[in-house]
């Protein structure tokens, strides 16, 4: 942990930061409180604590905040923004679902150096290399069962220290371990000498084995030796496989000597199979990989649904934090419900629920501010609007005032397109989908009256109101503001009536969206029409009016149709997330995601059901040996129960290729446990499929509970020994925590 604050003596900021400063914690415009917030000498952990609360105080870890905000950059700042100047206010972000800590300091002054203080540590966090992460990681976990604050913990210390990180262990193997470390002999273990002891008792049995299968003295990997592991194993490509091995070394080899030698240690080889090139995920597909030039519906978008909540539907908090995230997160679709505001000002929320209300301009200011921190590919606002024509006005004038330029006010070449432009042709635009008066076609021509407004009547498909008033059951009609129907260019959302009426009437900016359950009922009666629908138009599919927990349904089954625009509530952590998260981690987390060829060619069938007719129909079998687990997190709290682990490998693909086997459970070992058991599936459409790694608690008794787990493409998957990150529920990442598996594809003949 030293090594974390070495460069802390000539750096002012994080200097007046141990010693800590008094700020006021802001949560509304009435809960402001002062706290003592420092920075420990460690350099990892925020210690706070209120004035008159006695000994009671909370810590967060560096590792946790995302990002710093300047300014009054979140809705509780900007609240209170009257009263406290930008410069003295800050938010520090966190990762995951976990709220932010918006903050005032007494002088901007104080804020800049907590601001700086705050950026450089997170800055030297991510500039860490794997080993001293894991150094790090550690020490936190030394640090949290040092009760006394004296940096020495004897043998009963340290047991119980290993039950709260998951291990259960033989103690006689322990104490011995124990006594090897002791390097000082003085019955305690200092800091350096529980890394060492920490390392002893995790050393990869495993990862030894097959290092001594390529090593020629069981000492080394001679580079001939490393070659032969990268050829015949990770299945690399023959001709770059020297300069490959020779820039593992370079890159991952902690010894000089081996160095110098041309070879591997154990260590180095440990370290490369931990590293990002011995991961599961192939690197060459995390940059932006794929052809950006195709039509726009001719891609996979990432996309939100009900983006201003935060929680669920019906009594959920409206925020224009859940734009931010969302688009944090790689969306490139958000979802607004706008509906007559007081003042003059629409407003967005639920409508007929008790979530609470933002302003329309609000979440157009956040889109400007962050659409393309992330990607600069296109982002769709779908609008689901009930406003007057009046607003409607309002809304078409902050659209205007507010984004500028990067609104899409009309075709890109000024002419009458006969298809959709490309990602790349659209990059830095926002795109408005909404109703529209006439066509693309009458608005270029300037056919449109400027009184067509008074007769711009379009039917409202808001299902969750029909649902809620039986009024509304026959078709509403809605008057269109001119304004707004003018930001409509791409995206006309139009009512479907059926595939046969759209293969001949429908133009191909004419946008559709469907519940959840009407997609389904289109894909069980015409699953062949649907992707051929697609293959022409834009359809988005949103979750039901009835998830009123804002539960998802499964994007498999839709993304199976070739449905771009699969709206999931981005709010709600699980399997659903998992997946779309899984898609979109490739590309460069673009958010746009090229749809397999036989699903673009609108001369070309297929269909989901039975993907054995498609021309070019190849089956892989994929064969996965899971190996063993490291440090799994714990899932109880009660300090006495330690995992039973086991591990499961779903298949998300079409419906033939939906699969899922689970390994054995092991006995109270979440440290390192080890299986070697091996699991076959076959597939029948690899270019649409995910493959999902889940560990599980087993409980006979009770519902297992969840671990961690990992999902990426199919096609995205490094073959060989490799190494799974795990992630949390909420998609961040929980180092140290991983699995080792070895993989082989081969085709089904």
């Amino acid at each position: 942990s030293r090594s974390h604050c070495s460069g802390i003596q000539g750096d002012d900021n994080l200097q007046s930061m141990i010693v800590g400063t008094v700020m006021r914690k802001i949560k509304s415009r009435t809960w402001k409180k002062q706290r003592y917030f420092k920075l420990q000498e460690d350099c990892m952990t925020i210690w706070y604590k209120s004035k008159k609360a006695g000994n009671t105080h909370s810590t967060f870890s560096v590792s946790d905040v995302e990002t710093v905000r300047e300014g009054h950059q979140s809705e509780v700042l900007l609240s209170i923004a009257d009263e406290f100047p930008p410069g003295r206010c800050f938010t520090l972000v966190f990762r995951g679902r976990r709220g932010n800590l918006d903050l005032v300091a007494d002088s901007a002054d104080e804020a800049q150096s907590w601001i700086k203080g705050m950026r450089k540590l997170i800055e030297n966090l991510e500039n860490m290399g794997e080993s001293e992460k894991l150094d790090q990681w550690i020490c936190e976990w030394f640090k949290k069962a040092d009760k006394n604050n004296d940096g020495r913990m004897n043998f009963q210390e340290i047991r119980v220290l290993l039950k709260m990180m998951n291990v259960d262990m033989n103690e006689r193997h322990a104490h011995r371990l124990f006594m090897t470390a002791d390097k000082s002999q003085t019955g305690t273990l200092e800091d350096d000498e529980f890394v060492l002891f920490y390392k002893m008792l995790t050393q990869r049995e495993d990862v030894i084995r097959v290092f001594q299968d390529y090593s020629g003295d069981g000492q080394k990997l001679s580079l001939r030796d490393l070659e032969e592991f990268l050829r015949d194993e990770q299945l690399e490509e023959v001709d770059g496989v020297q300069q490959l091995a020779m820039e593992l070394i370079e890159r991952y080899e902690p010894s000089d000597t081996a160095k110098m030698l041309k070879a591997m240690s154990i260590d180095g080889f440990l370290m490369y199979l931990a590293s990002p090139e011995g991961s599961i995920f192939h690197p060459r597909q995390q940059s932006l990989y794929q052809d950006m030039t195709q039509p726009l519906n001719h891609y996979f978008i990432s996309s939100s649904h009900n983006t201003y909540l935060m929680e669920d539907q019906l009594r959920g908090h409206s925020s224009v934090e859940g734009y931010i995230r969302a688009l944090k997160r790689g969306c490139r679709c958000v979802e607004v419900d706008c509906w007559d505001g007081p003042n003059g000002e629409p407003i967005v929320y639920h409508g007929h629920t008790f979530t609470s209300k933002i302003l329309f301009k609000d979440v157009v200011n956040a889109l400007r501010n962050y659409a393309f921190k992330v990607s600069e590919y296109p982002v769709i606002l779908s609008t689901e609007n009930h406003c007057g024509v009046e607003q409607q006005r309002v809304m078409a004038q902050h659209l205007n005032t507010i984004l500028g330029d990067k609104l899409l006010k009309s075709t890109l070449d000024g002419k009458i397109p006969v298809s959709f432009p490309s990602p790349e042709e659209l990059k830095g635009k926002i795109l408005l989908k909404g109703k529209k008066i006439g066509g693309l076609e009458e608005s270029l021509n300037g056919l449109l009256e400027p009184e067509d407004s008074l007769t711009g009547e379009v039917s409202d498909e808001d299902e969750f109101i029909q649902f809620n008033s039986p009024s509304f059951l026959q078709k509403s009609k809605q008057r269109l503001s001119k304004e707004l129907s003018d930001c409509v260019v791409y995206c006309k959302s139009v009512h479907f009536s059926s595939f046969k009426h759209s293969r001949i009437h429908s133009k191909f900016y004419e946008i559709s969206s469907f519940t959840e359950s009407k997609a389904r009922k289109h894909l069980r009666e015409a699953g062949e029409e649907f992707v051929h629908h697609n293959a022409r138009q834009l359809t988005r599919v949103y979750p039901s009016g009835l998830r009123t927990d804002s539960s998802n349904f499964n994007p498999q089954e839709m993304w199976n149709t070739g449905t771009q625009i699969v709206a999931l509530n981005f709010q709600t952590a699980g399997v659903e997330m998992d997946l779309n998260d899984g898609l979109f981690s490739q590309n460069g987390r673009c958010g746009y995601v090229l749809k397999p060829d036989f699903m673009r060619m609108s001369e070309r069938r297929f269909d989901p059901e039975v993907p054995q007719n498609r021309e070019g129909y190849q089956p892989l079998s994929l064969c996965i040996q899971v190996i063993s687990g490291q440090q799994l997190p714990k899932v109880n709290i009660k300090e006495s129960s330690v995992v039973d682990p086991f591990v499961r490998v779903e298949i998300h693909g079409l419906p033939l290729d939906q699969a899922k086997q689970e390994t054995r459970y092991i006995d109270n070992n979440g440290f390192n446990p080890v299986w070697y058991d091996t699991l076959r599936f076959t597939i029948h459409a690899p270019e649409l499929a995910l493959v999902r790694f889940v560990v599980e608690d087993y409980d006979k008794a009770s519902r297992n509970d969840f671990v961690g787990q990992y999902t990426l493409p199919f096609s995205c998957i490094q073959q060989g020994y490799r190494h799974i990150h795990l992630l949390s529920k909420d998609g961040t990442s929980i180092p140290p925590a991983s699995l080792f598996v070895h993989v082989r594809i081969t085709n089904l003949v």
